[in-house]
């Protein structure tokens, strides 16, 4: 039965996903938003949302219920950190995988044409936010330190929100679609038809990804993988999904500035308000493979960061080596896990 839940929550995000892009970005151009603002703000805070309720609600509902504190904590610690982690790694690997399997159906090839005014920023928020989220979960400290680094995180997304708007960033990679998916007329779609297939679509993945995690949560239950780390890496692989099915869509269509804006307007989005909420209302002690899921997330951004900085061009198999990180970490929980 968990594996027909898997099977079909699955089938649900990679539909939504489909019908989710061909919204956000007729939504973009009736808000005269560029492809850097859709792919960073819109897209990314849209598919952000299921993976970053599973935290909050876990974390949440303990405080208001007082109970199943310890437990809820472990899972709401091992959701927030496994958002970026599998962004910064998985991710960025399947960005530069399409590039490459794509190549002959796309103008630039394996090449990644995308605006660095846009990326380069995103990925430079990501950076010094997690590692400052990092830092105050391995290091003690003092409940007042733990609030003005959350009301700082906070303060740090509204001024990214802010200058993404200022920013925009053209809409250079080609026309929004010529007609909205769900509606069945010949007519223009209208807005109030574009934000119901949009709203629909983020609710649907959102459904989508609880049930495949409660599928995971069974399996892995049965054969006996501990709680904070389903969270850590099942549950994020669920809820990432959105990102990365977007991001090959869009990237199969040659719009790569909306393609990466999904996934790193995602990771800056992921390291600031559902990491306050953790150094809130949780010990927000990492523990040994939530610190390395951390570390290799922050290496992974520097890598990145270093590729978008360079004059030369950004190449699909540079991303690669993103992977083999993801693949290390599965590599050290397994033998956390054995050993325990």
């Amino acid at each position: 039965m968990s594996i027909i839940e898997l099977m079909l929550s699955l089938a649900a995000i990679l539909g939504a996903a489909v019908l989710f892009t061909n919204a956000v970005e007729i939504m973009g151009d009736r808000l005269n938003m560029g492809h850097g603002a859709v792919g960073s703000l819109l897209a990314a805070v849209g598919t952000a949302l299921p993976e970053t309720m599973i935290p909050i609600v876990a974390i949440l509902g303990a405080v208001i219920v007082g109970s199943g504190g310890a437990a809820a904590g472990e899972i709401g610690i091992g959701a927030i950190l496994g958002a970026p982690f599998l962004l910064a790694t998985l991710a960025l690997f399947i960005v530069g995988l399409s590039a490459i399997l794509y190549k002959n159906r796309r103008g630039s090839g394996s090449e990644l044409v995308v605006n660095r005014q846009v990326t380069i920023p995103d990925m430079a928020f990501f950076l010094v936010c997690f590692t400052l989220a990092t830092g105050a979960g391995v290091i003690q400290l003092p409940l007042v330190l733990k609030i003005l680094l959350a009301i700082l995180l906070l303060v740090a997304y509204a001024l990214y929100v802010i200058q993404t708007l200022r920013r925009g960033g053209d809409a250079t990679e080609g026309d929004p679609p010529d007609s909205l998916t769900l509606w069945p007329f010949r007519s223009a779609a209208p807005t109030w038809a574009v934000a119901t297939q949009l709203v629909g679509t983020v609710v649907v993945m959102g459904f989508g990804a609880h049930f495949f995690v409660d599928a995971v949560g069974h399996i892995s239950t049965a054969i006996g993988i501990p709680a904070g780390l389903i969270a850590l890496v099942l549950a994020p692989l669920a809820t990432e999904l959105p990102e990365k099915f977007n991001s090959v869509i869009w990237l199969r269509n040659n719009k790569d500035t909306l393609a990466l804006g999904n996934i790193t307007g995602a990771m800056v989005f992921q390291s600031t308000i559902p990491v306050s909420v953790g150094i809130l209302f949780t010990p927000w002690d990492l523990g040994f493979l939530g610190a390395l899921s951390a570390v290799f997330a922050l290496i992974s951004g520097v890598v990145f960061i270093g590729f978008l900085l360079r004059k030369g061009p950004l190449r699909g198999f540079y991303l690669l080596g993103a992977g083999s990180l993801y693949a290390a970490f599965l590599i050290a929980a397994t033998v956390v896990v054995i050993g325990s």
